[in-house]
């Protein structure tokens, strides 16, 4: 996903952005496999070989084993088998085990993922995550040297990696201050019990947060916080009864699950139990969040890097294509198309950053790209009757009327099916967008 500038300023903004909300919890090692061992796909490596940068890696439910725990500094390719029995993430993280340098989500049983990042010389952590929901599994330390090589790069490519970065950032930015201004409406008109009006916007609103996703998830708890589905929420430790709640408690502190999927079930549920006072502190803590995503993004040193700019547009396709297809995100409102459409926005925003790039590099990659974009576009077009712009979707039961939690993907509707189809073809395209785009010229 997307990284942020190691160093002071990291824990600086993050000690107060998020006042102590980031705890790191203790992970067992992860043991690299022997060269006999039964590793991943592809040709083996000892775990002292230092000098290839493409490495396997296998998960199961509980593991994560890899065929090397070393690289030189550069681009290092990590290819992921999940050869367990449940949807998994694979996780590259900074030293604190915190900040997530890159990682993949959306990994299920028997497929293989290429995972390609651009690592500086440093110690790194990799991982799992089973169900992409609680603690880490089975971290090892992964450790980058220096590769002694400079990279050389020409000044036209130059000139396109920082037109690139600059550009996306500032996407990043303006997304988050549009959020910002839209979650403080929507968290004022829900504290005056207007839930009409909040019904109105609960989708549109999202929208700016759907589109930068990736980044609000480099952030430890502010993803969570935010955007944390019912289904996940007692997984991952947090409170979703709300009957012991006492005003002026420290919702994050008492662990309650917050943030939109909270409030929807409100908004589209009977009988949530939940009282004024809870509303109000609900309503606050996502405001809060809300800002805490924007003071981070907007600091000075917020950057992103060139491969978590097309590693984001990698990951924000597979989330519709492999969690959210099945309406299990807006599991109250039914409001997954916007979702969709703002996944695929923010996807082609970041793959439209480096378009000029992967086109100096690979012309045919970028032609199947934008042909696969036409038609998602296209195919999520006949459900909207507003404008891109301001889109109006129907409710998504009206397209599966068995979607949300209990959906499953075998079971999809013909309209779901249709458009899963075209979200694939679209996720299969950009499938190699980073390798392509740190690739040497």
């Amino acid at each position: 996903m997307i990284k942020l500038n190691s160093g002071s300023w990291w824990r600086k903004a993050t000690a107060v952005a998020l006042a102590g909300a980031l705890v790191a919890m203790p992970l067992a090692g992860c043991q690299s496999n022997s060269p006999s061992g039964s590793g991943g796909s592809g040709t083996s490596q000892t775990a002292s070989d230092k000098s290839s940068n493409n490495i396997d890696v296998t998960i199961t439910d509980d593991s994560c084993k890899l065929t090397a725990n070393s690289a030189q500094s550069g681009t290092v390719t990590f290819t992921v088998t999940n050869k367990g029995t449940a949807v998994n993430e694979f996780e590259i993280l900074a030293e604190d085990k915190l900040q997530i340098k890159t990682e993949r989500e959306n990994i299920t049983p028997g497929t293989t993922v290429t995972v390609t990042a651009q690592l500086e010389p440093g110690t790194y952590y990799t991982a799992s995550k089973t169900n992409m929901v609680g603690a880490l599994v089975d971290a090892t330390k992964f450790e980058v040297t220096d590769s002694g090589k400079e990279v050389k790069i020409s000044d036209d490519e130059q000139q396109l990696r920082e037109a690139a970065q600059t550009n996306y950032t500032s996407y990043v930015k303006d997304q988050s201050g549009q959020l910002l201004e839209a979650t403080k409406a929507f968290a004022e008109a829900y504290k005056k019990g207007d839930y009409d009006t909040c019904r109105n916007t609960y989708a549109i609103a999202r929208l700016h947060y759907e589109r930068i996703e990736p980044t609000a998830e480099a952030f430890g708890d502010i993803d969570p916080y935010l955007d944390e589905r019912r289904a996940d929420a007692g997984d991952d430790g947090y409170v979703t009864d709300f009957s012991s709640y006492k005003p002026g408690t420290n919702l994050h502190e008492a662990k309650y699950w917050t943030g939109w999927h909270a409030i929807e079930l409100d908004l589209w549920t009977k009988d949530s139990g939940y009282t004024n006072e809870f509303r109000a502190a609900l309503a606050d803590t996502l405001v809060s969040d809300t800002q805490s995503l924007y003071d981070l993004v907007y600091s000075n040193d917020f950057r992103v890097s060139l491969d978590e700019i097309s590693n984001g547009a990698i990951s924000l396709l597979e989330e519709v294509a492999t969690t959210k297809i099945t309406g299990e995100e807006e599991a109250f409102s039914h409001t997954d198309l916007y979702d969709f459409q703002a996944n695929i926005e923010g996807a082609k925003v970041a793959y439209g950053d480096v378009r000029d790039l992967v086109k100096m590099k690979s012309p045919d990659t970028v032609d199947a790209i934008d042909k696969a974009f036409q038609q998602m576009e296209s195919e999520l077009a006949k459900y909207n009757t507003g404008t891109a712009e301001k889109p109006v979707y129907p409710s998504y039961t009206e397209i599966d009327a068995n979607a949300g939690e209990n959906q499953t993907d075998d079971k999809l509707s013909s309209g779901a099916r249709s458009l899963s189809n075209q979200i694939n073809a679209l996720r299969e395209s950009v499938a190699q967008l980073t390798s392509i785009v740190l690739k040497e010229s």
